[in-house]
């Protein structure tokens, strides 16, 4: 299928999936004409490459989900690689949370020591489900 086609198909623009082969994500073929021919497989590439990117990892992030997608796995998660930047993100995500932990106490200590009376808001906060487009 053709460039226009596969951004059609997969969500995209054809300006993004050129970007993706230039970053080198999304390897095209060339037809004899010189215009971008892809596979079937390369939507599915696309598709993990948006899924990914939606739930805030890098491109970067993305290269060893795909490597194992095109290692003939049926999800690109199932490698030893992937699981690692699975697993990584997670400790990032950690990190972040413990600090913003930290500076939410601080705030509303600040706020208790200045106004005595004021609620420092709600205790308990709810996950928001990660938007997808």
């Amino acid at each position: 299928m053709r460039i226009g086609e596969l951004a059609a198909r997969a969500g995209v623009s054809t300006r993004m999936l050129r970007y993706y082969e230039q970053q080198g994500l999304l390897p095209a073929r060339r037809a004899a004409n010189g215009y971008r021919e892809y596979e079937e497989s390369d939507l599915r590439l696309v598709a993990q490459i948006r899924a990914l990117l939606d739930t805030g990892f890098t491109l970067d992030d993305t290269r060893p989900f795909l490597d194992c997608l095109r290692a003939g796995h049926a999800d690109g998660a199932a490698c030893p690689e992937s699981v690692a930047v699975y697993q990584r993100a997670l400790a990032e995500i950690d990190a972040e949370i413990r600090a913003l932990i930290g500076r939410r106490a601080e705030v509303a200590g600040r706020l208790a020591r200045s106004c005595p009376g004021c609620a420092p808001g709600p205790q308990e906060v709810q996950a928001v489900p990660v938007r997808r487009s």
